[in-house]
C-alpha cells in the first residue's frame, strides 16, 4: 500500500507564502483564494524561481499533456498579476519574455518542514525527499505494478538540478538560519503547544468522469467507465459515501474544476484523473482532492497495457483507500469479466442508457448483449440490461408485459451470478413491486440490496418508492431523505421526494420540495408531474394544467397529458377535458396508451363506470402505474366501490 508523504513543499516570497501540500497562498497570515488552474500556474512559475519557463513547458506541466489553447496560461498569468498586486502597483512579479514564456522575478525562499510543520534545516528538494510528493504517484518506488517510475512535472532530482543549472542560492537556508529555527520551533512547541485536534473523518467522495490526455481523442464511454469502476470499487464496502455514476457524469467538460464539482455535489473528497489509450497501451493520470481547501491528498501515474486495465483500476482504488484511511473488501478486487472486449462494450452500454432517450436506450442494449455474447457469465452487463429495460415501462411507449419480462430475465441471471450484486437486487425489486404485485418479495430485495450496499442512493430510492405506495408515509420520508443525502443533485430523488411528501398529506412540503427539484433542473419532466398532482388536490387549477402540460412538453407522453386532462375537468373546464380523452382513445388504435391514464381523466370527469372498466383493463395489462391506486388521493371517491376494493385484492395491496 502507498503511504502519504509527510514532508510539506512550502515556499516564501515578499508578503507571500505558498503552501503546496496543503493548496493555500496566504498574504501576511491570510488566505488567498485562487482557481485550481491558476494554483499549479503558480506553483510552476515558484518551483523555477528565477529560471525562464516556455509556455510549451508551462502548458504541458500543468494540463497534464491535453491540447489547451495558450489563451488557458495567458488567463491564469493574468488573474495570478492582479491576485499578487502587481497591477496595483505593489512591484513587478511575473516578466512575459516575448516568444518565449515566463519568469517569476521575486527572490523565492525554500521552507523545510517536517511532518509536524516544523521548520527543519535540511536540504532536501520536494523531489528527492522520501515518500510521495503531491504531484508524484504515490509508491513511485516501487509500491505498485501499474505505477510509472517517471519524476512527475515540475520536479528534478539533485542530479537533474544539476543538469538546469540548479536553484538560486537564496532557495536554501544558511545552516545558523536554519538551526535558529529549530529552537525556536522547539520553545514554541515547549511552551506553547496546543493538543492536536483530531482529522475530520471523510465521509464522502465524487469521482469525476476521467478526462482526455488528448482533446481531440475522446473516447467517454472509456471516460465514464473509469469513473464507474472507481465508484464501485471505492462504494462496495460501505465506509465512504460515493456519489453515483448519474450524479457525476455531468462533471464531464475538459474544463471543469473538480474541487467547484465537489462542492456543488457536497461531498468531502473528489477523485479526477485523466486516461489515454495509444495502441495497446493505457495511460492514467488520477488525484485526489480535498474540496474544503482544494489540497492534493494523493496522484498516481500508470502507464500499462490495456489489457491490464483491471490491474491499474484496482491499483487506484487501493492507493485512494489508503488515502481516505477507509478498507476495501476482498470483494473489491472482483473481476466481473476477464474479456477487456467486453468490458469496453459493456462501458459503451453504460455511457449510452445513461442519456436516457429511448435511441440512447436501444444503443446501450445492444452494446449489453454483445458484451453477454464474448462473456455469457458477465454479471454486470446482465444488470445493465435490466436497468435499460426498466424505465421502457414508464414512458408509455413499450407495455409492459414486452419489457418486463425481459428486465426479470436479465436481473435474475445477474444474481445467479453473482449474488452480492446490489443493483441486480434493486432491478428485481422493482420488477416485483411494479410487475408482479408481489409486495414482499420487493421488499426482501430492497432490504437486501441495502445489506450489500447502505450507501446506495437507488436501493433507498426503491425502497422509499415502495414504503410510500404501501402507505408507510414515515419510513418512505426517512429513506428518500436519506437517498437524497447520498445524492443530493438526483432529479429522480428530489422528485420521489416530493412525490412522496404528497402522498404522505405534506401538501406544502411536497410544494417546497418539488420547486427546489425544478430549480435544481427546470426541464426535468417528473417533477413538473408531480407538482400538477399537488396542485390539483390544493384546488390550484390552473397551475395543475400549466404543470401537467410543461410535463409533456418536455417528456412527450400520455401520463401528462392524462394529469392535465384530470385538472381540466376540475376546473371544470369539461369540454377541454373531454377533447384531451378523445385524443388518447384515438391514439390508443395506433400505439399503446396505459389504460391507467384513460381511467384517470374518466374518474376527473365522474364517470366512476368507464373508470373501472379502464382500471380492470389495467389489472388486467400489467399496466405499471396500478400500484399507485391505494395512495393515489385522487381515487378516494371509489375506495368504497366493491369493484375498486376488488381491484386491490387482485394486485395483492389489501
Amino acid at each position: 500500500m502507498a503511504k502519504l508523504h509527510a514532508r510539506k513543499e512550502i515556499y516564501e516570497f515578499g508578503k507571500f507564502r505558498l503552501d503546496v501540500s496543503e493548496r493555500l497562498l496566504s498574504r501576511e497570515g491570510e488566505r488567498v483564494p485562487l482557481s485550481e488552474k491558476a494554483f499549479e500556474t503558480l506553483c510552476a512559475l515558484v518551483r523555477r524561481g528565477n529560471r525562464l519557463a516556455s509556455k510549451e513547458e508551462l502548458l504541458n506541466e500543468i494540463w497534464a499533456g491535453a491540447v489547451v489553447e495558450e489563451n488557458n496560461l495567458d488567463k491564469n498569468i493574468s488573474l495570478l498579476r492582479r491576485v499578487l498586486g502587481e497591477r496595483s502597483g505593489e512591484g513587478k512579479f511575473i516578466e512575459t519574455v516575448r516568444g518565449h514564456g515566463f519568469r517569476f522575478l521575486p527572490e523565492v525562499r525554500e521552507i523545510e518542514t517536517d511532518e509536524e510543520g516544523a521548520k527543519g534545516g535540511g536540504e532536501a528538494s520536494p523531489a528527492s525527499a522520501g515518500g510521495s510528493t503531491p504531484d508524484t504517484p504515490a509508491g513511485a518506488n516501487g509500491s505498485g505494478p501499474a505505477e510509472s517510475q517517471n519524476t512527475a512535472p515540475g520536479f528534478q532530482n539533485e542530479g537533474q538540478r544539476a543538469q538546469t543549472g540548479g536553484r538560486p542560492s537564496s532557495f536554501r537556508l544558511p545552516l545558523f538560519a536554519a538551526l535558529a529555527l529549530l529552537i525556536v520551533a522547539g520553545f514554541t512547541a515547549t511552551y506553547f503547544r496546543r493538543p492536536a485536534s483530531p482529522q475530520t473523518p471523510i465521509k464522502t467522495i465524487a469521482v469525476l468522469p476521467f478526462k482526455p490526455l488528448v482533446e481531440g481523442k475522446r473516447d467517454e464511454a472509456l471516460e465514464l467507465g473509469m469513473a464507474d469502476a472507481m465508484i464501485a470499487k471505492l462504494g462496495g464496502g460501505g465506509e465512504i459515501a460515493v456519489r453515483p455514476l448519474s450524479a457525476v457524469r455531468r462533471y464531464g467538460a475538459l474544463e471543469q474544476d473538480s474541487v467547484a464539482a465537489g462542492r456543488a455535489l457536497g461531498v468531502d473528497t473528489v477523485l479526477d484523473g485523466s486516461i489515454q489509450i495509444s495502441g495497446d497501451r493505457v495511460r492514467v493520470l488520477a488525484k485526489l482532492l480535498s474540496v474544503s481547501d482544494g489540497r492534493q491528498l494523493w496522484s498516481g501515474r500508470f502507464d500499462e497495457k490495456f489489457r491490464d486495465i483491471f490491474e491499474v483500476q484496482d491499483s487506484i482504488s487501493e492507493r485512494v483507500a489508503a488515502a481516505l484511511k477507509i478498507r476495501l473488501g476482498g470483494e473489491e478486487r472482483k473481476r466481473y469479466t476477464e474479456n477487456v472486449e467486453a468490458y469496453q462494450l459493456y462501458m459503451k452500454g453504460r455511457y449510452h442508457t445513461l442519456r436516457l432517450t429511448r435511441p440512447e436506450t436501444d444503443k446501450g442494449i445492444s452494446y449489453f448483449q454483445q458484451a453477454i455474447g464474448l462473456d455469457p457469465n458477465y454479471a454486470l452487463a446482465y444488470v445493465g440490461l435490466a436497468e435499460a429495460y426498466l424505465p421502457m415501462a414508464l414512458t408509455s411507449g413499450e407495455p409492459s408485459w414486452e419489457v418486463l419480462p425481459k428486465a426479470k430475465a436479465s436481473a435474475l441471471r445477474a444474481v445467479e451470478l453473482d449474488e452480492t450484486l446490489a443493483e441486480a437486487h434493486v432491478a428485481l425489486g422493482f420488477i416485483f413491486f411494479w410487475y408482479e404485485w408481489d409486495w414482499p418479495a420487493a421488499e426482501r430485495q430492497y432490504v437486501r440490496a441495502l445489506e450489500l450496499n447502505p450507501n446506495s442512493s437507488e436501493a433507498r430510492f426503491a425502497y422509499a418508492h415502495l414504503l410510500s405506495n404501501s402507505l408507510q408515509h414515515e419510513k418512505a420520508v426517512a429513506e428518500i431523505r436519506r437517498a437524497r443525502e447520498l445524492d443530493p443533485l438526483s432529479l429522480r430523488v428530489n422528485a420521489l421526494e416530493g412525490q412522496i411528501l404528497f402522498f404522505a398529506g405534506e401538501h406544502d412540503k411536497a410544494l417546497d420540495r418539488l420547486t427546489k427539484a425544478i430549480d435544481l433542473e427546470s426541464n426535468f419532466w417528473l417533477s413538473h408531474l408531480f407538482i400538477s398532482r399537488v396542485y390539483s388536490e390544493k384546488g390550484m387549477h390552473s397551475e395543475a394544467v400549466a404543470a401537467a402540460k410543461r410535463a409533456g412538453e418536455l417528456s412527450g407522453n400520455s401520463q401528462s397529458d392524462a394529469y392535465r386532462a384530470y385538472a381540466l375537468a376540475k376546473w371544470g373546464k369539461l369540454a377541454e377535458a373531454r377533447a384531451v380523452l378523445e385524443e388518447l382513445i384515438n391514439m390508443s388504435a395506433t400505439r399503446y396508451v396505459p389504460p391507467y391514464n384513460i381511467a384517470l381523466i374518466y374518474n376527473g370527469l365522474g364517470e366512476r363506470e368507464k373508470a373501472l372498466d379502464y382500471l380492470e383493463k389495467g389489472v388486467a395489462e400489467k399496466d405499471v402505474r396500478m400500484v399507485f391506486l391505494k395512495v393515489e388521493p385522487k381515487w378516494d371517491g371509489l375506495r368504497s366501490d366493491s369493484s375498486f376494493i376488488s381491484l386491490l385484492k387482485r394486485m395483492r395491496i389489501e
